[in-house]
């Protein structure tokens, strides 16, 4: 029979598995921010930074201020023991755990093959060059192809084939410039490049590290983190279940239909009596990044505004939303005026049943927090949203 679990128990577990447990540190030096992102498992990437680029912000979320460059020696410094790969969409990884998306580099050299081989000498040319003059971005590479048009972002016929021969293995990142990819040959980042892991086998290890990052999960959950087939994940939690190692679970209110939804909790997750915390969750923070289960769990209905039209933005642009406790009350539109030194709230909003004062009083010292982070000396709150007198009265 299948244990039991109350909402606030599934919320506590999970917020518990992702760092929010225990108190925030006096100070987060290199081991702390070591530990929280082997806490993540992968930590994904985005190129806007209307607020601050999003792989900065769960570290502040969990840690509060700290420096960002103990992050950027981890992952975009050559040499890094993270780098890059399609593990949750692009995001950084421990380069030792490249083995475990073989299957996955594999299915995109069959998705692509046929225009690598028709790219035959542009490949040949980006593979040479690389080899003869080391790690190098794609606007580094001197060639008449090397001219951004089309579809794909602008991407020039060099970006889009190095792109290519990332997701398919023949590279790998090198670190960035500025916040551009910078590729290499395997061999010139990788002292033992590590040996392809069976796809069973790396299904099973990404399926366990899901469950363990998300505490308490259903099967689209675990299979989301890693971006895996339903189907995959589904052998891969029944053998878990069958090691031990996974929990069937029924929570309340989670349903599939008229049944409860199949879920699962980690043997090793734990309960904690009371969550305390407050924090601004980056849209791609692990989260919040599962639009049905953050629904699921916090009852938070949330979409990325990034990509839609002004005039149909709902609550603004960059929106955070904000954590207190064990539930998420708001949401605010944050903006980095970095040339008036201003943090900016362009628009703040309650959740249902929150009380605007204990939202504001609670939310204030992170906003501070966050200016001061951001080498901001003010905070400005634009009077839009029904938080935003009261977070205007809350902040000094």
């Amino acid at each position: 029979m299948a244990e039991r679990l109350s909402p606030r128990d599934a919320r506590r577990a999970a917020l518990a598995a992702q760092g929010f447990a225990g108190p925030r540190p006096a100070s987060a030096g290199p081991e702390r921010i070591r530990r929280t992102m082997q806490t993540l498992k992968v930590l994904q990437i985005d190129s806007v930074n209307v607020f601050e680029r999003s792989h900065y912000l769960p570290f502040f979320a969990r840690l509060g201020p700290y420096e960002k460059r103990r992050l950027d020696r981890l992952v975009l410094e050559a040499g890094a023991p993270y780098l890059e790969y399609w593990a949750h969409e692009a995001a950084f990884v421990p380069r030792e755990d490249l083995g475990l998306y073989a299957f996955r580099m594999e299915r995109y050299r069959a998705r692509y093959g046929e225009r690598l081989v028709e790219q035959a000498p542009l490949v040949r040319m980006l593979l040479d060059t690389l080899a003869a003059e080391g790690p190098r971005a794609a606007s580094e590479i001197d060639h008449e192809r090397n001219v951004r048009s089309g579809p794909w972002w602008g991407w020039s016929d060099v970006k889009r084939t190095l792109e290519t021969l990332f997701a398919a293995g023949e590279v790998v990142t090198a670190g960035r410039k500025g916040f551009e990819r910078r590729y290499a040959l395997p061999e010139q980042v990788l002292e033992v490049p590590p040996a392809p892991v069976p796809k069973a086998d790396a299904v099973r290890e990404l399926v366990r590290r899901a469950a363990v990052a998300h505490g308490v999960a259903a099967l689209a959950d675990l299979a989301d983190y890693h971006r895996l087939r339903s189907d995959d994940t589904a052998v891969a939690v029944r053998e878990l279940e069958e090691a031990g190692e996974l929990v069937p679970v029924e929570v309340e209110g989670w349903m599939r239909g008229s049944r409860p939804l199949p879920a699962w909790r980690h043997v090793d997750a734990v309960v904690p009596q009371r969550i305390r915390a407050a924090a601004v969750l980056s849209p791609f923070d692990p989260v919040v990044w599962q639009r049905d289960r953050l629904l699921r769990m916090f009852g938070f209905h949330y979409r990325i505004s990034i990509y839609t039209p002004a005039e149909q933005r709902e609550h603004g642009y960059y929106v955070l939303p904000v954590l207190v406790d064990d539930r998420l009350v708001g949401r605010v539109d944050l903006k980095s005026d970095r040339k008036a030194g201003v943090l900016l709230v362009q628009a703040a909003w309650l959740e249902a049943g929150a009380g605007p004062g204990v939202v504001a009083e609670r939310l204030a010292p992170v906003l501070a927090s966050a200016a001061a982070w951001q080498g901001l000396t003010a905070i400005q709150v634009v009077p839009r949203g029904d938080l935003a007198p009261a977070l205007t009265a809350a902040l000094p």
